[in-house]
């Protein structure tokens, strides 16, 4: 650990550069976060319906694992970010995911082009459920299917 420590500690010069940064809090629905272009910039959407979403993506090699294929990390945001597009409404609250179960199924590499589908499960007051699943257009093999619950808080009457 000491070591690690080393490592990574700054030298004084280093320490001011790092200082001069400004970094603007982000604001949630005015602007993509870093976290949000990283993860699902180049995302294609095809259609949109109530309670679907089908999207085409094509595998950067950003996003991909030391084995040459997509990273479970990066499935996942796909999983969470596209989910959550379904409950979006411009100006509306902010949805809070509960529950992700993700299963891996099949690999995908770099420049692999993925159909997504996003689609609404249902509904229980505040509780909404989604499903999207991530399927390679070549093979027709699905990559990985995730379920996704969120709570949206109820709007005010007022």
């Amino acid at each position: 650990m000491e070591k690690t420590r080393e490592l990574l500690k700054l030298t004084v010069d280093e320490s001011r550069f790092v200082s001069q940064f400004k970094v603007p809090p982000h604001r949630a629905y005015l602007e993509s976060s870093f976290y949000e272009q990283f993860g699902i910039g180049g995302v294609r959407v095809d259609r949109v319906d109530p309670g679907l979403i089908t999207m085409t993506f094509k595998v950067p090699a950003r996003l991909i694992d030391r084995n040459g294929y997509l990273s479970s990390g990066a499935i996942a945001i796909l999983v969470d970010e596209l989910g959550f597009a379904l409950m979006f409404v411009e100006g509306g609250a902010m949805d809070v995911s509960v529950d992700m179960s993700i299963s891996y199924l099949s690999n995908a590499k770099v420049e692999d082009e993925l159909e997504i589908t996003s689609k609404l499960l249902g509904q229980k007051g505040s509780y909404y459920g989604t499903l999207v699943i991530l399927k390679n257009k070549a093979t027709g093999d699905i990559v990985a299917e995730g379920r996704h619950s969120l709570f949206k808080k109820p709007t005010s009457k007022l």
